[in-house]
């Protein structure tokens, strides 16, 4: 991220969510929330973009057809995750570099649940300046201000009032992919120390492929540069040694072609993405 700035990649995926709210043939996905999450101009592209108005220009056309595949992308990616949290019922819910995620404000599912937002403090202040206009669904939502390259994220968590002795369901979805392997091990030790039996772990991550020679170039223009990769082998080996064991993994286009064919054509360029589930052992 370039300093004082919030992430531009957490506004491209909360766009991907606004553009298909009550938009897509998937009826289990809904994010009433995306819309009312993003800054006044990027609001109005995407109001731009659901009003079908033909941008002028190549590269208007191209952002586009950036946005239509965000959309789909983003169906599969958002329904994937919120099953993962239905099926764990956790007490507390982990959200790392939560961005412009709603999850606590669009599941009523999480009634009964504390949500701790952890992000770093610029995409944090960036947030907290819109959400007011949102009724929360969680039944406690906690700031915990993180920059995951710099800060104790451990010491954070206990601050915020995490609880280690009960079980917390982890989403880890935009983040992995901006971290050295490095620092994505110091912080799954974090993980697994305040995991306790019952916890479950859900990550978006890159998988190595030529795509992702594309996407990194077009996110190190935008100031995040992608820092790693990993075979599906290899993220079970390292949760493993974490004492996580994977439940599933899949690719987007897999999931995303068992929702719907529109979403299954659309993500086939996507297959680099993938989610791994993985609980804590007792």
């Amino acid at each position: 991220m370039k300093p004082g700035r919030a992430s531009r990649t957490a506004e491209l995926v909360c766009m991907g969510r606004a553009a298909a709210h009550g938009a897509t043939t998937v009826t289990r996905f809904s994010d009433p929330t995306a819309m009312a999450l993003l800054p006044d101009e990027v609001r109005a592209r995407v109001e731009r973009f659901r009003a079908g108005v033909t941008p002028k220009g190549l590269r208007g056309r191209l952002g586009r057809a950036y946005l239509e595949r965000q959309s789909k992308v983003m169906v599969a990616r958002t329904v994937a995750i919120d099953d993962a949290i239905r099926g764990a019922t956790s007490p507390q819910l982990v959200i790392l570099g939560a961005g412009l995620d709603g999850r606590a404000w669009r599941m009523p599912e999480l009634r009964d649940v504390v949500v701790f937002e952890v992000d770093h403090p610029d995409s944090q202040r960036d947030k907290r300046s819109r959400v007011g206009a949102l009724s929360p669904c969680a039944r406690d939502i906690r700031w915990v201000p993180v920059d995951f390259e710099r800060d104790a994220l451990d010491g954070a968590l206990a601050k915020a009032g995490h609880d280690p002795a009960r079980p917390t369901t982890w989403i880890w979805e935009g983040v992995v992919m901006y971290l050295t392997p490095a620092d994505v091990e110091a912080t799954l030790a974090v993980l697994a120390q305040r995991s306790a039996a019952g916890s479950r772990l859900v990550i978006l991550y890159h998988s190595p492929a030529l795509m992702l020679r594309v996407v990194g170039l077009l996110v190190r223009r935008l100031g995040e540069p992608l820092r790693s990769a990993f075979t599906a082998d290899a993220m079970r080996a390292l949760l493993a040694r974490h004492g996580f064991g994977v439940t599933a993994d899949e690719d987007i286009h897999g999931i995303g072609a068992a929702l719907s064919p529109d979403v299954g054509s659309a993500t086939k360029v996507a297959k680099h993405l993938r989610i791994v589930t993985a609980d804590r052992r007792s």
